[in-house]
């Protein structure tokens, strides 16, 4: 029998339809066919049976809706059996269905929907929840609930917003309890989460069962439990964790929707079941508040006092959705109607192929409106009991959305929503969808939670495991820079590093347990990186010291909050620089000096034009003008010219540079001050740059990271590396430099450096620090403790304490450098060419306005001189304007004047001697006149 229904199944799951003789055909029939399978005293099966056959007598009792038709619903018990359920598929196949609500279990779903791809029959669940039931894989598969997914991401979105990083995953080990958490984990990774183990439980397990995997989960790190199975199984489990004390302080519990069913069906539940969930944050289906909802729940308690066999039990919302799914299918069934849809069946010829047995597989047939009634169903358009029901792309409810539930003594609280529109949120979803989505960490919200063991402060979220065992931390085992770290004996050891991370793990609210190992053979500084690495491979769980933060580490581990600054500087030997007779020279660099001297000679150059004309000062013979001009122009410095400027030129010119002269001088004395008063040191390197630059030797510490930097960052061949061991090699090698073995520079951290120049006064830290780092402690990565640590550091920066431990192992006063500097910083021409600039400018624009001025005084005064262009030579032209330029203004408006005077005077001289010869003529004319008029009188 068993052999027969395996080859049912692999004939079923083929999912090939061929199509063969008609065997029924009906236009609109008075009755409809469906079926439901489901387990009738299951929690959610006794509530969906009530809530089904409610929905099928108000859909058949509404003439509105199928115009006439009924429906005839078919109920197969599953008993909780997988096989049962396909059975009774089968079977539903036989008698013309055209569509089947169920299953209830997503493994039975995952084989039956092989069957109605077959038959083309739609499969409608409301329990299904499984995300994997995809419909590419499934067509004829539909979910009228919400799937996993959308439950899945509530609980990353739960464990993010509290900010834990690691939880523990208790289920079912069959399809829906593997693929739900396999989304839980993809979702807990968006958000830089995981899952740190997964404990599988059967089934069915026994208590025994249970107990063995509990005892593991209490055995792990992470106390942030996720429990993700079946109505049936996880009372028990709670119960047992209740016996082991998993349900004490520090625990966290999130239980998937199976819990919210259970006190939503079973309510009242007994005080000492309720005992078992205390403190438990569970998720329940959301449905909006409505009246239709309203009138149904009303209705509840008399249709299970009526109807149910199972005595009295409350309305879950998978009886609100499994009442939606009958209303669904009867809307789907009109609208294939009204779309000419006839209920026909045709013979599957593949299965009259096979022969032999008694299964009667040939009287399964091929629902041909199948794909009708599927594409009718989807695009379904309503609002039921549970609110909006209309399918999206991918075939899940719109506006996703769940409550979040905290049970709290004898009964529970909502604490807060979530929807996959805004996420979590205090409001209902429905207030927020006429909003812009908003995912900022601010407006996620949720109410107080009392977590297990009636508290309501945050859980930690994770503990040190109970297996009696120790945190291993490596330690580097130093040869020099003993004051960093330094082994006592074989699990001892001292120094600023050890303080600080002793202090620290004081500081913590628990106990951390933990020995310390050296790492390193004790004749060379051991490599950083070597020791991070072993993290990497379990031979140990943290790693302190002085470890450098750099990037190819953090890729490996997670450091705590580096508890001091560090970074690679450049130690060379320096002298200092003895002040000189021309020690007031340096204070400026040459091109400083040079471009200074050359503007006093062009501004008083520019002044004596302008003020040349008309100033008496600014006159006289051409080796006094000479001396004026270098006189007014050095005078200037001091602020000390005699030489009174009266254009408005030279005065706007005079006051800009006397600004700059301001600036010059007070610049000049600061740095001469500084170059006087403060010791100076001098160094050929004058920083990393230079050591790029050249080809000398360079130095480094052993098992620092200076080396690959130095290599792979920088590019400076490996053959101009020296590694030493101790400061005493420093001083050595820096002593007798590049030329006697020895090396130009060391590149170190500035941490060793600092302790290193302390007591060594030839040597200086020259240029800039290079690079930006500090040190910090070493833990596996996602170590919540590495969080705890980087809090317990800053506690210490502000209460003082790190700062008196650094005093106390790296403070030194032997050699100070207070009061020194290097002479790189004189004054360069870059700092002042803006305001050179500005008083070039002003010189210029003053010159071309004066010229312009000056050409129209010169074209309006000697015009007569000018005209006609060709009576005058070019040169003779240049002469006369030169000539033109050295007069005084008064004496060119004075000789101006003369000659207006004149041509005024030669004007009325001209006129008169005009009127003498006007009278002449007019005499002459008469006397003609009275000739001619004797004459003709004798005539």
């Amino acid at each position: 029998m068993n052999t027969l229904l395996l080859l049912v199944l692999m004939v079923f799951c083929h999912g090939i339809s061929s199509y063969g003789v008609v065997t029924n055909v009906s236009t609109r029939p008075d009755v409809v066919n469906i079926g439901a399978i489901l387990s009738y005293k299951s929690t959610i099966g006794k509530v969906a049976k009530l809530a089904m056959e409610t929905a099928v007598e108000d859909v058949n009792s509404d003439p509105t809706v199928l115009a006439g038709t009924k429906i005839n619903l078919t109920m197969q018990d599953s008993n909780y059996s997988g096989f049962l359920g396909i059975v009774e598929t089968l079977q539903f196949m036989e008698k013309d269905t055209v569509a089947i609500i169920g299953p209830q279990l997503s493994v039975t779903a995952h084989v039956v929907s092989h069957i109605a791809n077959e038959l083309q029959v739609p499969l409608l669940s409301y329990s299904a929840t499984d995300a994997t039931l995809s419909p590419l894989q499934f067509p004829f598969f539909v979910r009228t609930s919400h799937s996993d997914l959308f439950q899945m991401a509530a609980i990353a979105e739960i464990v993010d917003y509290y900010g834990w990083k690691e939880v523990i995953a208790i289920y079912v080990d069959d399809d829906q309890g593997r693929n739900g958490i396999t989304a839980l984990g993809d979702k807990l990774a968006e958000r830089r989460c995981k899952i740190s183990y997964k404990a599988p439980m059967p089934p069915e397990p026994t208590r025994d069962n249970v107990t063995d995997v509990l005892v593991k989960v209490a055995l792990t790190e992470s106390r942030i439990i996720v429990l993700h199975t079946y109505a049936g199984q996880g009372p028990e489990v709670l119960n047992v964790a209740k016996y082991l004390g998993m349900m004490a302080t520090g625990y966290v519990w999130i239980a998937t929707n199976w819990l919210s069913t259970i006190l939503d069906t079973n309510s009242p539940v007994t005080s000492d079941v309720m005992g078992d969930f205390e403190g438990v944050i569970t998720l329940r289906m959301y449905t909006p508040e409505s009246e239709v909802k309203r009138k149904f729940v009303s209705r509840w308690s008399n249709l299970t006092r009526a109807k149910s066999t199972n005595g009295s039990f409350g309305l879950s919302t998978y009886g609100l959705y499994a009442y939606d799914t009958v209303w669904l299918l009867a809307h789907a069934i009109d609208a294939f109607f009204n779309q000419g849809g006839v209920i026909s069946f045709s013979n599957d010829s593949r299965l009259t192929d096979v022969q032999g047995g008694s299964l009667n597989l040939d009287a399964m047939n091929i629902f041909d409106g199948g794909k009708l009634l599927l594409k009718s169903i989807l695009q379904v358009n309503m609002t039921g009991v549970t609110g909006p029901i209309n399918f999206t792309s991918d075939r899940n409810f719109i506006y996703p959305a769940f409550e979040v539930i905290n049970v709290v003594g004898t009964g529970f609280r909502r604490i807060g929503y979530w929807s996959n529109y805004s996420g979590l949120s205090l409001d209902p979803p429905e207030m927020l969808y006429t909003n812009p989505p908003n995912r900022s960490s601010a407006s996620q919200r949720l109410s107080v939670v009392i977590w297990p063991g009636e508290t309501t402060q945050r859980p930690r979220g994770w503990v040190f495991p109970n297996n009696g065992r120790q945190l291993r931390i490596g330690v580097p085992k130093r040869v020099s820079f003993r004051e960093m770290v330094s082994e006592v004996s074989s699990d001892m050891f001292k120094g600023y590093c050890i303080d600080v991370f002793t202090a620290a793990v004081n500081l913590l609210p628990y106990a951390v347990p933990y020995k310390l190992f050296p790492f390193g053979d004790g004749r060379n500084n051991p490599s950083g990186t070597d020791l991070v690495q072993m993290i990497t491979t379990g031979v140990y769980d943290a790693a302190i010291g002085d470890i450098a933060i750099i990037t190819n580490r953090t890729r490996i581990v997670d450091f705590t909050q580096p508890y001091i600054e560090s970074g690679l500087v450049v130690v060379a030997p320096v002298r200092k620089s003895n002040s000189s007779a021309w020690a007031f020279l340096r204070p400026f660099t040459l091109q400083m000096w040079g471009t200074t001297a050359i503007f006093f000679l062009i501004v008083g150059a520019v002044v004596w034009i302008l003020e040349h004309r008309i100033n008496d000062e600014f006159r006289g013979p051409p080796k006094k003008q000479v001396v004026t001009i270098l006189w007014f122009s050095f005078s200037t410095l001091f602020f000390s010219h005699r030489e009174n400027t009266v254009s408005t030129l030279g005065r706007l010119v005079l006051i800009i540079w006397l600004f700059v002269v301001l600036i010059i001088n007070s610049s000049y004395t600061a740095s001469l001050t500084s170059i006087l008063t403060v010791q100076q040191l001098s160094s050929p390197i004058k920083g990393i740059e230079t050591l790029i630059n050249s080809n000398d030797p360079i130095g480094y510490q052993q098992g620092s990271y200076a080396r690959n930097y130095l290599v792979e960052e920088l590019g400076i061949r490996e053959s101009r590396l020296f590694p030493f061991n101790s400061p005493e090699d420093f001083t050595k090698a820096l002593k007798n430099g590049p030329h006697r073995g020895g090396v130009a520079a060391i590149v170190d951290e500035r941490a060793y450096v600092d302790l290193f120049l302390s007591t060594r006064c030839e040597f200086s830290i020259v240029g800039q620090q290079f690079t930006k780092a500090g040190w910090g402690f070493a833990f596996p990565r996602d170590s919540p403790l590495a969080i705890d640590m980087s809090t317990a550091i800053l506690k210490l920066s502000e209460n003082g304490d790190l700062q008196r431990i650094h005093d106390k192992w790296l403070m030194r006063s032997a050699c100070t450098k207070q009061g020194t500097k290097f002479e790189v910083d004189r004054l360069q021409l870059k700092s002042f060419w803006g305001l050179f600039a500005i008083c070039g400018t002003a010189c210029l624009l003053a010159l071309v306005v004066y010229l312009f001025l000056m050409m129209r005084q010169f074209s309006r005064h000697y015009q007569e001189e000018l005209k006609p262009p060709g009576s005058i030579s070019g040169s003779k032209r240049l002469r006369t304007f030169l000539s033109f330029a050295d007069e005084k203004v008064e004496e060119v408006k004075s000789r101006s004047k003369r000659r207006q005077m004149e041509k005024n005077s030669n004007r009325s001289v001209a006129t008169e001697d005009e009127s003498i010869n006007s009278y002449k003529r007019r005499h002459l004319d008469l006397s003609s006149s009275n000739k001619s008029l004797d004459s003709c009188n004798e005539a």
